[in-house]
């Protein structure tokens, strides 16, 4: 009779991607104490490196690689964690697949431009790996479906980055959800507005970048330094509604406990007499874009409002609300749930169901019109024009 096994962490995770299940329960005691989590870091501008080094932070969990398109970047990158190890292990790539690849890469942290999360994250899953994700995890909708569908198919722990979901906003959360202002009718969100087409002229390639690589599944385009910063062009990003909206609208989704479902209608201001951009859910209630006073939320229900608008604050009922697992915020409960297969607190259904709200309203108002949303079957009711702007074509040969 062949010997044993050891049942390690490792030889558990890969065996578990190939599920064509949900996501798989076991007891982190079936790990072994000192089995490290390992982790590839994969886009390291100044959110992504500031991501590697929260990771850094947690004795269980070991940096091996790092990647980014930027020479700089890689390289500064993997300074810091060979300084941080006292090594010269980890290894710099300029290609992702590089990365999740390697069969001793547990991890992926993904930190590129919005236009690149879900191809990455969907090769990470398909490879085995459990990921966490820098918001928006999406650039369109059906991307985030996609990823919702491949996670569980493989079942994979795929954490959204949106920290200030609970981090920032739990005071709204206790408040709203303990009675305090009664049953909540309108809420209303202030971040950044849409993004828009880019039209910067050509410049000369840096020697130290890799353009094509940088634009990936975008069209193609001459390069400009301006591109690189990525948040205003349609291309790559959503603009502040779902850079800062990811937070916002997302703290205000989880306040009212909307954050499984989302609107019926959504009117662009100056539409149906709207003058805010507005989500309208089934339930009645009416989420704007601004329009508050005081804050990035404000909430209004049948027995009152907050904040007061003095700002000043009291005492939230005393209720427990479920969030973070594990310790160590946002990237503790990602590494706590990869240990035992529990979902995290910003699962990627949650926030696909977020950055969901941010693109319809990015697209309300890049169309100007309103429409219906069957938020069950995730389709616009009625309008094909609007539906389009649901997904969009991907560059050759980069696909989902």
């Amino acid at each position: 009779m062949p010997r044993k096994q050891r049942t390690t962490r490792r030889n558990f995770l890969r065996g578990a991607a190939g599920a064509a299940a949900a996501p798989l329960f076991v007891r982190s005691s079936a790990f072994g104490a000192n089995d490290k989590l390992t982790m590839g870091c994969i886009g390291l501008g100044g959110q992504g490196s500031g991501d590697m080094r929260g990771f850094m932070g947690f004795s269980d969990l070991r940096v091996l690689a790092v990647c980014d398109v930027r020479k700089a970047n890689r390289d500064r990158a993997k300074g810091s964690v060979d300084k941080h190890y006292n090594n010269q292990d980890c290894t710099a790539h300029n290609d992702f697949r590089e990365v999740i690849d390697r069969k001793d890469v547990d991890t992926i942290l993904i930190a590129t431009p919005d236009h690149w999360h879900a191809i990455i994250g969907a090769h990470a899953i398909k490879n085995g790996k459990d990921v966490y994700s820098e918001k928006p995890e999406t650039l369109t909708v059906r991307e985030g479906r996609i990823l919702v569908q491949t996670a569980r198919r493989y079942g994979r722990v795929y954490s959204g980055g949106s920290q200030r979901v609970w981090g920032d906003y739990n005071w709204f959360h206790r408040m709203v959800r303990g009675g305090a202002i009664g049953e909540v009718k309108e809420a209303f969100v202030d971040c950044w507005g849409p993004s828009t087409d880019c039209y910067l002229p050509p410049q000369p390639i840096p020697p130290d970048i890799d353009w094509e690589m940088w634009l990936g599944p975008a069209p193609w385009a001459p390069y400009n330094s301006g591109r690189l910063n990525f948040r205003p062009w349609r291309d790559y990003s959503g603009g502040g509604m779902t850079d800062w909206g990811a937070h916002n609208f997302g703290g205000a989704l989880f306040t009212m406990n909307l954050h499984r479902t989302g609107p019926v209608e959504v009117i662009p201001p100056g539409v149906n007499g709207e003058t805010l951009l507005t989500f309208v859910f089934a339930n009645g209630v009416r989420m704007h874009h601004k329009g508050g006073w005081g804050g990035h939320l404000c909430f209004r229900g049948t027995d009152g409002e907050i904040p007061a608008r003095d700002k000043s604050r009291i005492a939230p009922p005393n209720i427990h609300i479920p969030n973070y697992k594990g310790h160590g915020g946002i990237f503790g409960d990602f590494l706590h749930c990869v240990r035992t297969r529990e979902l995290p607190f910003r699962d990627i259904e949650l926030g696909h169901r977020t950055v969901t709200v941010c693109h319809l309203g990015n697209i309300a108002y890049w169309l100007g019109r309103a429409f219906k949303w069957d938020p069950e079957k995730e389709e616009v009711v009625g309008d094909p024009e609007v539906a389009r702007w649901l997904d969009r074509p991907k560059r050759e040969p980069w696909t989902l």
